[in-house]
């Protein structure tokens, strides 16, 4: 362990953030660089030894926290980083996005603010990085087995790298101009610098991954021509399907998905544009959804210049401490302030969306609202509560509801859909096709980048086992293992 009194000698300490009116007039990331470093070693000593470590049950990747904690604590970086991607293929990408469900189950946060489990993660990566300790690991021999993945986010690149290095000729599928899925297009620059994908992925091509760009499955090559050409294929194609908004209204122009806003942000850091064709520079902007991506939404539009910033959501405001129904250890529903929220705009909660109001030329100006409220089960509008707000950019970014079908990738390989609309497959991850797999929100839903990791690292065991008899590769989940609630 850590220092035995680490937890009572120290107080939580997290990463600090440059001040939001210089921020937000750039796109590089929120934290002063280099802050962590002088406080990560005394962070990781309040890990506690607290014999049963919940944290592992937090994390479905069951990432071996109070170990690196301890080489953290010691500042041995060589093996805390080794220890850190025994688990973890891309710990820089959860270190910067995860919520961190491993904080939730850490004990010490049953009555102390808990260990900056996420920090220490960051840390160790970046001195790993810095120190040059994260090298290509090539296989030693090729099996002559040839494997496509359809999809190039985390669940697929977790995927790819494993079978890689199990010394399979692996070759990644991406429908979109860049490798990295809603890791590229989806997360702002400003929650994570894309140079963190472009080494990974120039890492993975040292080791003998392909990859092969502006080509959908479904489309450009059909699925079934792609089945009989490799001897695997594993689908990760994410639930890139968002869910839509059907009021009066809908049709005006500045109505948008948050996935239709945002790639064109990020296009702009990329050097494709000068300037994005989707801006709220000086327009009144309402996001429509109260999670990490509306946030986005929030953050993308402050930088764009925005008038007005304004989030609506339909839900009461959380608390922020645990409700009685959500007890240590589960992921508790609290409220919480990102960094895009520190920068400015309003919160709104407890609002429904009744229409939208355009001008004589078509687009929005306005939208009505209604506060909600739940009686007997059921969510109820409150009379009298009917008010309008300016809106000339509406983003909706109320999630996300399966993965695309309109492609034909789901008929042409023939797949069969689960209860939820999801790609079914059975407790080896593989769909009712034999050797196609499906790994990711495309079999489980839209849910966090940490079990989209686990689970291509999961599928990609049974991939291997398949073309080989047996596996040595880890799967840290089940199919069925869903994250741990009340």
């Amino acid at each position: 362990m850590a220092d035995p009194k680490g937890f009572l000698n120290h107080g939580r300490e997290v990463a600090e953030t440059r001040p939001a009116g210089e921020r937000v007039r750039d796109w590089n990331e929120v934290y002063v660089p280099g802050s962590l470093l002088p406080i990560i070693s005394k962070q990781a000593s309040r890990c506690m030894d607290c014999g049963i470590p919940f944290c592992h049950n937090g994390c479905p990747l069951g990432n071996l926290i109070p170990e690196w904690n301890d080489y953290a604590y010691r500042e041995d970086w060589s093996a805390a980083q080794e220890r850190l991607h025994a688990t973890n293929n891309f710990p820089e990408f959860t270190g910067r996005l995860c919520p961190a469900p491993c904080e939730s189950a850490c004990v010490l946060g049953i009555n102390q603010p808990a260990v900056t489990i996420k920090n220490v993660e960051v840390s160790i990566i970046d001195q790993a990085w810095d120190r040059g300790d994260v090298a290509p690991q090539a296989p030693e021999r090729l099996s002559g087995k040839t494997v496509a993945v359809i999809g190039s986010g985390p669940a697929g690149l977790a995927a790819a790298q494993q079978l890689t290095r199990a010394g399979h000729t692996v070759a990644v599928y991406e429908r979109a101009d860049r490798i990295g899925g809603l890791l590229r297009y989806g997360i702002p620059e400003f929650k994570m610098e894309k140079r963190h994908i472009n080494r990974r992925i120039e890492q993975m091509r040292a080791e003998g991954t392909k990859f092969r760009t502006e080509i959908e499955i479904g489309r450009d090559i059909d699925a079934a021509k792609l089945r009989k050409r490799y001897d695997a294929v594993v689908i990760a194609a994410g639930a890139t399907v968002s869910r839509d908004l059907p009021v009066p209204g809908r049709e005006l122009n500045g109505i948008h998905f948050a996935m239709e806003y945002l790639p064109l942000a990020n296009k702009v850091q990329e050097g494709d544009y000068v300037a994005p064709p989707l801006t709220a520079e000086g327009k009144h902007v309402v996001v429509i959804g109260g999670g990490d991506t509306g946030a986005d939404c929030v953050g993308t539009a402050h930088r764009q210049g925005a008038a007005s910033v304004t989030q609506l959501e339909i839900m009461p405001r959380p608390g922020e401490d645990r409700n009685a129904n959500q007890p240590w250890p589960t992921f508790p529903m609290l409220y919480k302030v990102t960094s895009a929220h520190e920068e400015g705009g309003e919160r709104v909660y407890s609002v429904s969306t009744t229409h939208f109001e355009g001008d004589e030329d078509g687009n929005v100006q306005f939208l009505h609202l209604v506060e909600v409220e739940f009686k007997d089960g059921k969510l109820e509008q409150k009379p009298g509560t009917e008010r309008k707000i300016p809106a000339q950019l509406v983003t909706l970014a109320m999630g996300f509801t399966g993965t695309d079908q309109e492609n034909g990738l789901v008929s042409q390989f023939g797949l069969e859909l689960d209860a939820r609309g999801n790609i079914a497959r059975d407790a080896d991850f593989q769909t009712n096709v034999p050797g196609v797999y499906v790994a990711g929100d495309a079999g489980r839903g839209q849910s966090l980048i940490v079990w989209a990791i686990a689970e291509g690292r999961s599928a990609a065991r049974g991939v291997d086992s398949f073309l080989t008899g047996a596996s040595d590769l880890p799967a840290p989940i089940r199919p069925t293992d869903r994250a741990l609630t009340a």
